[in-house]
């Protein structure tokens, strides 16, 4: 299956096949007319497929890794004085390319890297995680963490290809694929209400695992159309962090060491719709069916936090524009729009979520 992200000069395809990561290097090929090849990827996904990577591609192209550990923790700031030096260090130029062979934290990364080095390098993402196959490998927006809060240092850069092997997922762990479904879910829920009630008709991953690579598609094509629209995040691109004021905080509070991205996702789309029936601004049962799908796929819905200990956070969000806080909502499943607000939003029913 195959995608284009139509952005003129900036367009690329996506690609979306089992087995795909066994044939990457002719797609590599034709993507990419270079001389070097810098693969970024982790301790975890490497061993699996990073050599294997390599040594397709060592035929054509000299090639060069730079292996991370894994987790949240790399995605800092202080991580980039080693990333650049191992550029350097492999005289990466400007015609040259990086791939970011992982999940989103690698994806982030070292797409990062690939915007700011030298002012811009190739990119190409062959994303490992379902999280980062079906959202962050997609759409351009790379970054890093600061201290005060996540992806707070980054910048819109798109990749020159995109390949997707939903096989790969089978290495993955049981919480991870629950980590990615809650983006999955997220979809479902502020664009795709057929997506949303398929979900429902099935019992847990393994028995959706048969129409993977449709779903997978599915989410891609919601935010193919998204980024295409607004590329840059000012406006219904918006809608594609449904879920994600609230999570961006939780992660957070816990120093990234406790709830995954997709957790945080997960519980993040629950308290925020709850907090919008109690408001009035989402139709009434709205919470109790994402409720439902969240225990269905083992995700949570409640983290122990107290918002009151989060309001600061949130109001470092990105999407606090013009001194509005921009906060994703849904009017029902399926159809989901921007409510511009203040952060007396998360203050009015102050309690544990």
């Amino acid at each position: 299956m195959k995608l284009n992200v139509n952005l003129g000069d900036k367009s690329y395809p996506i690609y979306i096949e089992n087995k795909i990561l066994d044939s990457a290097s002719d797609y590599i090929v034709d993507a990419f007319s270079g001389k070097k090849i810098m693969i970024f990827s982790d301790d975890n996904v490497y061993p699996l497929y990073g050599e294997a990577l390599k040594r397709s591609l060592s035929g054509r192209f000299e090639c060069h890794e730079f292996i991370l550990p894994h987790g949240e923790a790399t995605k800092a700031f202080k991580t980039l004085p080693a990333v650049y030096s191992a550029l350097l260090d492999a005289r990466l130029t400007r015609s040259d390319l990086i791939i970011a062979l992982g999940g989103g934290v690698i994806g982030d990364l070292a797409g990062f890297a690939a915007a700011t080095y030298m002012r811009g390098v190739n990119l190409i993402q062959i994303p490992t995680s379902l999280l980062a196959q079906v959202d962050s490998s997609v759409g351009g927006k790379v970054a890093v963490d600061l201290p005060q809060g996540k992806n707070l240092v980054g910048a819109f850069y798109q990749p020159c290809l995109v390949l997707i092997d939903p096989l790969v997922l089978n290495t993955l762990s049981p919480r991870f694929i629950k980590d990615g479904m809650g983006e999955v879910i997220k979809y479902g829920c502020i664009r795709d209400a057929d997506l949303f009630r398929t979900l429902e008709s099935h019992s847990s991953f393994e028995d959706l695992k048969e129409e993977l690579p449709a779903i997978i598609y599915s989410c891609v094509d919601i935010k193919r159309k998204v980024v295409e629209h607004d590329q840059f995040d000012t406006g219904e691109r918006m809608l594609l962090n449904f879920g994600h004021t609230l999570a961006h905080t939780i992660e957070q509070y816990h120093h990234y060491e406790r709830e995954s991205h997709g957790e945080a996702v997960a519980v993040g789309m629950y308290q925020i719709t709850r907090l919008a029936q109690e408001q009035c601004l989402t139709a009434p049962g709205n919470a109790d069916r994402i409720l439902k799908l969240l225990k269905q796929y083992g995700l949570p819905y409640e983290c122990g936090i107290p918002l009151s200990e989060l309001t600061d956070t949130i109001e470092l969000d990105k999407k606090n524009l013009n001194d509005r806080l921009n906060v994703v909502l849904l009017r029902e499943i399926g159809n989901s729009y921007i409510h511009p607000a203040t952060i007396d939003f998360f203050k009015r029913n102050l309690r544990t979520i």
